[in-house]
């Protein structure tokens, strides 16, 4: 019999959090800087030593940086202007949002909107939170129409 101090330990949701908001400012960077990912990834690692789940952070980082094409395409089409004029905070949460939708199924899509709205309005400017949550919600009908269909009933 397995018990459940067999399970691997799931992160506590407030090192996600700060996952997230380090992921935002580190795609962001990288971004702005086109520096090579393992290197910001470092420099975050090293800077901020609290709680996080780094491990979240990386799969996240890396997925979007290897799929920044497939993952701005899957949105594209809500946008009200071309990508290139997008505000880079926007970018970056739009792209996690974009992510977490489309690979982490484990994630509820409320779960994934209202985080990436959260770090809009830490973030962005006055009402980016708006845009984001307007965009990833017809996204998330886009990946997650079982989950939201499940949902109404």
């Amino acid at each position: 019999m397995s018990s459940s101090a067999d399970a691997p330990a799931q992160p506590k949701i407030s090192h996600r959090k700060k996952a997230r908001s380090h992921l935002v400012q580190a795609l962001y960077q990288w971004q702005m800087s086109d520096y090579p990912v393992h290197d910001i990834e470092a420099q975050y690692r090293a800077d901020n030593t609290g709680k996080v789940d780094w491990d979240y952070f990386h799969e996240l980082f890396t997925g979007i940086a290897d799929s920044t094409e497939a993952l701005d395409a899957s949105f594209a089409g809500y946008l009200d202007r071309d990508i290139s004029k997008i505000n880079p905070i926007e970018l970056a949460i739009l792209r996690m949002g974009a992510f977490e939708l489309s690979k982490r199924l484990d994630i509820p899509y409320r779960v994934v909107i209202n985080e990436c709205i959260d770090l809009a309005k830490k973030y962005g400017a006055t009402d980016s939170h708006k845009y984001v949550n307007g965009v990833l919600d017809k996204l998330a009908r886009q990946h997650r129409s079982v989950e939201i269909n499940a949902r109404k009933r």
